[in-house]
Parts: C-alpha cells; structure tokens; sequence
C-alpha cells in the first residue's frame, strides 16, 4: 500500500512529465470472460470521460456491463469530492453494496476518483471498509487491471493512492457514451488553489498533453463519424504552458478547426484569470466553435473573490464579458456561483447580484 502525503500535493517543482503509452499484458485479455460489472459514476464531465476509459479497460478483461448493480460479479465506484452530496452518495452507496457482499463474499468492490485522494476517506475505508477489495485514485487509472488481480491473487485489500500526479498516459482505450459527441482531455490538474477547491489535491499539478497526442485522437474520432468534441480541463485556458515547446489554448483551437469534417468544438471550463484576448479573438472568427462560454463568476464582490484566491475582481470580470459579447454578440453565457462564502455579508450578495444582472446569463449553477 502507497500511504498518500497530501502536504506533497501542494508542493510546485518543475518536474518534466513523460508521456507513456498504455498496454493491457495479453495474459489479461478475456480473463474474466463471462463475468458482469456495474459502474457508478459521480461528478464533473472529466470523471465522465476517465468512467469511459474505465469501462473500456475492464471490458479488455472480459467483463460485460450490466444496469443492476446486485447482479454483478464487479462493482466500482469512480466518485467525485467537490459537491458534499456526491460524496454521502457514494457512501450510502457503500453501504447498500456491504450488504450484498454479506450474501454474495465473492463480489469483487473498487473504489477510485476523487474521493480516494482524501486522506480521510482512505483512512475510513481502512478501518470500516475492509471489505471493499480495493481503492486507487485519479492519477494511476492504468493500473486497474493490476490492482484487480492482485486483490484476487492476495486476497487482501489493495489501496494504491499516489499524493503526487503520475506521468501521462497515452492509448488509454475509451468506451464512448455517445456516438456522434466525444470528450477530449487536453489538460490535467490545476495549479489555482482556490481556497475552497480541492481539485488541485485531487487531480494534481498542471499538466498539457502534447498537441500532437490531441489532434491525433481528434483525426481519429473524425474517421469514426464523431461529428463534435468537448475538450476538457479544470482550466482549459491555461492548456500548453508546462509543454517544452508552449502552445497557447487559442493556438490549439486554431488547429482543431482545421480538421476537416469536424463539425462543433466546445471546451470546458474557463478560468476568468486566463481568458485571454486571443481566444476571444478566436471564439469570434472561428466557424466550428460554439458560441458558449462558461465562465464561472463564484462572487460578484471583489473583496470575497480576493479571499477565495480567484486572482480577479468585479470590474475585471465584467471587463472580460462585455469582451466577449461584443465579440461573439449571441454567445450562450454559463456561469457557477456560490452563496454564503464564509465572512460573506448581505453587501457582497448585492454585488453577486449586481454582476449576475449585467452579464445576462443563460444558465447559473449556485451552491450553498
């Protein structure tokens, strides 16, 4: 078991991040032929995308899905830690499997994501679930297959957790929900430390594929008739700056569009700090990217965004969505905001207010 330090996880090097190719042993393949799964999956569209990746590696093994969970021969749990909700629910979730474990001992339980890079939960499942069989984080979804049979082979829960992001792997096969509409990560991590977020503890440190790897699988689902993507990251504006030779996220946008038979591009989410004005430029001139933005706000006031560390302020936001509107005039504005920020006062709502009713958005997800 690899114990997770988290303070590393806040720790800024200038480490270089290798890209690797994923390969399943061939002794693997087809070993549990005949056997069911069930996958649940909580959270963002980046946990959407990795259940993707998942299901298609487990599938490799042999396994076939199957909607009811208590007809299964494998559960796993791919979970999310930012909204409080999604975590009681991958605990009552829990709970209900340890009582089918009770009546079938051979059910084989994972638990990966967001939630196994929490030091607590991790200590939790140690001392009160040690019957799930095993536990990895985000940063090693390759390692499944082993942790898989090393958890039959031992008979002895598996918890692999790395406090500091892996390497990036490339050739992860994909099981793809929709057939015409794909997901495409193009960044990993997130080097903000909004003082109410735990991604950067959970997803890691900044990290940019390389341009190529992205236009390759792009050419790819192309062939296969995907007539539109949704490239992914918790901050896709800050794309390209860790790559040896940098690119810029409008850079990449640019040569996306020239694929041909590429219908739609759409991307999220944006970090108001790192919207710059050459993406603007590009949202404006480009004839496949949608015009829809989603720009989350958190506070109107600037005195609150200040102690949430989001490194800009009202008018600077304001500035950046009159930028935009006069740019893409019928562009679709999307936007997060949360309430009752600690030290928050009936002044500062006002000013949330005051900001929601000049940028006219379309659609606003609030939080408590």
């Amino acid at each position: 078991m690899i114990k997770p330090n988290y303070k590393e996880a806040k720790t800024r090097d200038k480490r270089e991040y290798k890209t690797i190719n994923y390969k399943l042993p061939t002794e693997m393949k087809n070993a549990f032929k005949g056997k069911t799964y069930f996958l649940k999956t909580y959270g963002c569209q980046m946990n959407e995308h990795d259940s993707e990746n998942l299901k298609a590696i487990i599938e490799e093994l042999g396994f076939c899905s199957i909607d009811n969970y208590e007809e299964a021969d494998f559960i796993l749990l791919n979970t999310c830690s930012i909204r409080e909700n999604a975590h009681n629910k991958a605990f009552g979730m829990l709970g209900r499997i340890k009582h089918l474990k009770e009546e079938r001992e051979n059910i084989i339980v994972g638990l990966c994501g967001c939630m196994a890079q929490e030091e607590g939960v991790v200590e939790e499942i140690l001392s009160k679930y040690k019957w799930v069989n095993f536990v990895f984080g985000t940063h090693n979804l390759s390692h499944l297959p082993n942790l898989l049979f090393d958890s039959i082979k031992t008979s002895k829960q598996q918890i692999e957790v790395f406090s500091r992001e892996q390497d990036l792997v490339e050739d992860m096969p994909v099981k793809r929900e929709n057939k015409y509409k794909a997901f495409v990560n193009i960044i990993y991590g997130c080097d903000k430390f909004c003082t109410y977020c735990i991604v950067p503890f959970t997803r890691g440190k900044q990290r940019s594929r390389k341009k190529e790897d992205i236009l390759k699988e792009i050419e790819e689902l192309k062939k296969e008739n995907y007539q539109e993507v949704t490239l992914l990251g918790q901050n896709v504006n800050s794309y390209g700056k860790t790559l040896e030779n940098p690119v810029t996220f409008a850079e990449l946008l640019r040569r996306i569009e020239q694929i041909e038979g590429l219908k739609r591009i759409r991307f999220m989410t944006s970090h108001p700090k790192d919207l710059s004005d050459e993406l603007i430029q590009v949202m404006g001139e480009s004839k496949k990217v949608c015009h829809h933005l989603h720009l989350p706000l958190q506070s109107g006031s600037s005195r609150i965004l200040k102690e949430m560390n989001r490194r800009y302020d009202k008018e600077r936001y304001l500035e950046l969505v009159d930028k935009i509107r006069k740019a893409v005039p019928d562009i679709s504005l999307t936007t997060d905001i949360i309430v009752g920020f600690p030290g928050e006062t009936e002044e500062d709502f006002l000013e949330t207010l005051d900001v929601v009713d000049k940028s006219n958005y379309d659609t606003a997800f609030t939080f408590i």
